[in-house]
């Protein structure tokens, strides 16, 4: 099969660019001879929670097991309701499954599909015990509105930050200072990728954080002694040494999403049946993904299939309508928002090695398309 001319994603270019220093990186573990929670990870931990703005961070195996061990860490478990939003990956769900808690869905904003405030404040009973709103396509939600519902009923609100590093709400928060916690994820792909999986917990609570480092080891803190019922869930010294390598660069990376971003929304503006992504004021958004709405969604993904662009779908399944929880009641559940916005959402061409020229050519391929009906 011939290569999009347009790829989706260019993991390729950012190691290119950067191979001096990831070679680097790989070497210095190698030389020290300590691949398990050494130097590396305290160091990226450091450096990681100093760029959100967060006292702690603790790095774990992936970003599931970041939601899963934050959940943990705040008791939450059976007869226990987690409020989460409808349009998300699967994997805030499964955390929330893992743990033995009731997932309870609610709908977007429809601007910005993420989680609908009102929503939420509509959905807490006295067995709630957590909020985990998601910063989907790398926009935070409004966390202001969100940190008052769960301030007014005492609840721990945890961040699903895994699509938004370097993102900022409209009031200047960083993503992953605004909550209680935040769950992040380094896989490849996100704006601050590893070369395999990885993932971490931010935090400004030195208990939560206590805690969390004795459940990625585990549950010791000292070897051999098991205070906990722990897992084994720690990122390794290379990983951290790339993200190291990276996390420099993060920034500059962000700063030309946004530009790509801008250009699409610009150029799309006019476009008949396209939904350019809404931006609440005052938000820097991490722009991980730019993701457009068409009611003709999946025969312009062909099309741009057929010119050349590779264009994704975050996601094409709701979880309520996944089979992994077709015999519980959530398949029953009744999200209209969030069932419309799973058919209508493509992702285009997004990374900080996109062309301008390449942009152009992703909405050219765009207009055509839909001009011709698709």
């Amino acid at each position: 099969m011939r290569p999009p001319e347009v790829p989706f994603y260019d993991l390729r270019a950012t190691t290119a660019e950067l191979r001096p220093a990831l070679d680097a990186a790989w070497a210095r573990v190698l030389d020290r001879g300590w691949y398990i929670l050494g130097e590396e990870v305290e160091r990226f931990e450091a450096e990681f929670a100093a760029m959100v703005g967060a006292r702690h961070a603790v790095a774990v195996g992936n970003g599931l097991d970041a939601l899963v061990l934050t959940l943990r860490s705040y008791g939450i478990g059976a007869g226990d309701e987690v409020i989460v939003p409808g349009v998300t990956f699967i994997a805030t769900w499964l955390a929330v499954t893992a743990v033995g808690a009731t997932i309870v869905p609610v709908e977007p904003d429809d601007a910005t599909l993420t989680i609908d405030p009102s929503a939420v404040a509509a959905a807490i009973t006295s067995r709630t015990r957590a909020i985990l709103p998601v910063h989907l396509y790398g926009q935070p939600a409004d966390m202001v509105a969100l940190r008052a519902l769960a301030s007014r009923h005492g609840l721990p609100l945890i961040e699903d930050a895994a699509q938004a590093h370097g993102a900022v709400d409209a009031d200047g928060t960083p993503c992953g200072r605004a909550g209680d916690a935040a769950a992040w994820s380094f896989y490849p792909g996100k704006n601050l990728g590893a070369l395999g999986d990885g993932g971490a917990i931010t935090t400004n609570d030195a208990e939560v954080a206590t805690r969390l480092r004795a459940l990625r080891n585990y549950g010791s803190r000292e070897r051999y002694v098991h205070e906990s019922v722990g897992t084994n869930s720690r990122l390794d010294e290379l990983q951290a040494a790339l993200l190291r390598a990276k996390l420099p660069h993060l920034s500059r990376w962000n700063a030309r999403r946004a530009e790509i971003a801008e250009r699409y929304t610009r150029a799309l503006a006019g476009v008949p049946g396209v939904r350019t992504p809404s931006v609440r004021p005052g938000v820097r958004s991490a722009w991980h993904l730019y993701v457009i709405r068409t009611p003709e969604r999946d025969a312009l993904r062909a099309a741009l299939a057929d010119a050349g662009v590779e264009a994704h779908i975050h996601y094409p399944i709701a979880a309520h309508r996944q089979r992994a929880y077709a015999d519980i009641s959530l398949a029953r559940a009744v999200l209209p928002r969030t069932e419309a916005a799973h058919a209508e959402v493509l992702s285009l061409p997004m990374g900080p090695h996109l062309s301008d020229a390449q942009v152009d050519r992703v909405v050219e391929a765009v207009g055509n398309a839909l001009a011709a009906h698709v």
